[in-house]
């Protein structure tokens, strides 16, 4: 026969839940200073110390359900508990989704709050990570909600992952320039660049050639933020064609105009064949 509720019973289990209550408490605060210690971002951190404070509470809770009813085993509480699990999981399948996608983003902690990340056609900085989305303000002001699953599921690349990125600009040289002379010249207003690291060096290297141009390449370090990205790419586009023109090296444009004169007309005379006349009849 199943023993009858008490008041004494229920005032222990209540005990027993309000202590869980305050342990839960501290063990959450303990959790998130122990994975940031570790190492961890603040939403990761934020996010598995509050998982941890639900297993407490939890486990508080079921203790203080047997208080209260002896015949409830710890184990009929779990099957229950499952049992709810599974018909949640069937109604609430995008939202449990969203919410395993979540804790397995904020697990491996590739990026964090602050962080510039870009995916498909979206790119901007990381304003929150929850467990069902993460909030992305775009570099052009707007705030996007992002469903944690679209994230796990797409390629995600963290521009500043990392604190130097490299960047590229392509400069279109006269077949008949000094090369070299155009390299140091480039090298030369590179290192004198503000934004343009000196470690790891910049590059300038001749990549490609055709009957038009010559392309030299530069290739220099910058920080990771796009900002200082982009500032410096102009600076160099900017510096650059300045250092040219004062040194005298001719750069090549990708469309070449040419006025009727001598040269319009050789080559008209090379690409137009007058008409074959056909033989006069007997």
């Amino acid at each position: 026969m199943p023993t009858s509720i008490t008041w004494q019973g229920a005032l222990l289990a209540l005990q027993i839940f309000g202590a869980g209550l305050l342990v839960s408490y501290a063990v959450r605060w303990l959790a998130r200073r122990l994975l940031l210690w570790r190492g961890r971002g603040p939403s990761s951190a934020a996010v598995f110390a509050q998982v941890t404070q639900w297993v407490v509470v939890f486990a508080f809770l079921s203790a203080a359900m047997t208080v209260v009813f002896p015949s409830v085993r710890p184990v009929d509480i779990l099957g229950g508990v499952t049992i709810v699990s599974v018909a949640a999981g069937t109604a609430f399948q995008t939202v449990l989704g969203n919410m395993f996608a979540g804790l397995v983003i904020l697990a491996r902690d590739r990026f964090r709050v602050d962080d510039q990340i870009s995916m498909d056609s979206l790119s901007g900085t990381v304003v929150a990570i929850g467990l069902t989305s993460t909030v992305v303000r775009t570099f052009d002001g707007r705030l996007v909600v992002v469903p944690n699953t679209v994230l796990h599921d797409n390629i995600v690349t963290v521009q500043t992952g990392y604190e130097q990125v490299r960047s590229t600009v392509t400069f279109n040289l006269d077949p008949g320039a000094d090369f070299e002379h155009a390299r140091t010249v480039a090298l030369k207003a590179l290192y004198d660049i503000r934004g343009v690291l000196n470690d790891p060096e910049p590059k300038a290297l001749l990549t490609e050639v055709d009957e038009a141009a010559v392309t030299l390449e530069l290739r220099f370090w910058t920080g990771s933020l796009q900002l200082e990205t982009l500032e410096a790419r102009n600076l160099v586009v900017s510096r650059v064609l300045q250092a040219f023109a004062a040194q005298g090296v001719a750069t090549q444009s990708a469309t070449v105009m040419i006025e009727p004169g001598p040269v319009l007309r050789s080559l008209l005379n090379g690409s137009l064949r007058p008409p074959t006349s056909s033989p006069a009849a007997d």
